[in-house]
């Protein structure tokens, strides 16, 4: 996008704050600002007392834009009472982000004197008259199958029933009938409910204590070696060929 016709437009500046600069007081916090140059603009934050190493400052200024100059020069010191202000870094802000878009909000590193890193400094940059890039609100077109894929097999619906016609296919495929029966479909029915098997207690309950009871004084009624005494039968009738009569 191209940045031409900028001059005499304005850019607003936001100075935000600085972040680990190099500490240049030997007792006390050091009491930071910021200096801002641009073409014959010159602007100064307010100090940042006992700011240390890392002040804010939230201060808005306006400056008017010359065609071909795209950076903004910045200088943060040291303000003290008795000597003069230590220059604690310097930086260069660049303008083309904030030129295109309308809006830049950034950290840029500061240089020492002595060419060191001497901390970094956030400013948040506000042009109104840029043209934003026009945006595509087009639907993206459907995605193309992939290569092998074959879509599932589509069946005419009988007029005579609510199955559609050849519904299942002769060779279904795993996992086949779908979870979701088709519309009219009757719900499969268990052919034989059988109750719920009884809770078997565990361990199982003991079994009662029983008194044996003394041996029988009578000798067996039937068994080995048993012959019914004499008497329990009437005698046959004029006795039996070949047996005495009792």
């Amino acid at each position: 996008m191209t940045t031409s016709g900028i001059q005499g437009q304005r850019l607003e500046i936001n100075v935000i704050g600085c972040r680990s600069l190099k500490d240049k007081e030997w007792l006390t916090r050091q009491d930071p600002y910021v200096v801002i140059e641009y073409a014959n603009s010159k602007f100064r934050t307010r100090t940042d007392t006992d700011g240390g190493k890392n002040p804010s400052f939230n201060e808005k200024y306006t400056l008017p834009l010359i065609e071909g100059l795209r950076e903004v020069n910045v200088q943060v010191w040291n303000s003290n009472s008795i000597t003069y202000d230590d220059l604690i870094g310097t930086g260069r802000i660049q303008l083309e982000k904030a030129l295109s878009t309308g809006y830049d909000d950034s950290t840029w590193s500061l240089i020492s004197k002595s060419g060191k890193y001497a901390g970094e400094i956030r400013m948040i940059l506000h042009y109104a008259h840029a043209t934003a890039p026009p945006v595509n609100y087009a639907a993206p077109p459907p995605a193309a199958p992939h290569a092998g894929y074959h879509s599932a097999p589509q069946y005419a619906t009988s007029a005579y029933s609510a199955y559609p016609s050849g519904y299942p296919p002769a060779h279904a495929p795993a996992g086949y009938p779908p979870a979701h029966s088709p519309a009219g479909y009757p719900p499969q029915v268990a052919s034989h409910v059988y109750p719920p098997h009884p809770a078997v207690p565990y361990p199982p309950p003991a079994a009662p204590y029983q008194v044996p009871y003394p041996p029988s004084a009578y000798p067996p009624s039937s068994g080995p070696g048993y012959w019914p005494p004499s008497g329990a039968y009437p005698p046959y009738p004029g006795g039996h060929p070949g047996y005495p009569s009792y």
